[in-house]
């Protein structure tokens, strides 16, 4: 669990900051090389999830995407200085709670 918890983190800190930096490039006239980093970062992003120990590729991108609303959230509070409210926190949650939900239920084989 905590294995799955620090590579979804991962590929969601590369998949936000990667996408951050192509964003400042192309909205806010930063370098070229923010692009070109943003992209690199971008196609780390693509490998981290092939690390996951769950056999289902779309159960894993389906559980990353809930992962990937928590930490929009965070770096948009950290990053870009836009506290969540309220409902942003309970919809993290809810993310989290789907989560949960599709990777850990017992399932049948």
């Amino acid at each position: 669990m905590i294995r799955a918890a620090v590579l979804f983190s991962l590929a969601g800190l590369a998949e936000i900051g990667g996408g951050y930096l192509v964003w400042l490039w192309l909205r806010e006239q930063r370098s070229f090389w923010y692009g070109v980093i943003g992209g690199i970062i971008l196609c780390v992003y693509g490998i981290i999830p092939t690390l996951q120990h769950f056999p289902h590729f779309g159960r894993v991108y389906a559980a990353y995407g809930g992962v990937f609303v928590v930490l929009s959230v965070l770096w948009g509070w950290g990053i870009d200085r836009k506290p969540p409210d309220l409902y942003d926190w309970i919809g993290s949650a809810i993310c989290l709670l789907g989560v949960y939900v599709m990777l850990w239920a017992p399932r049948q084989a």
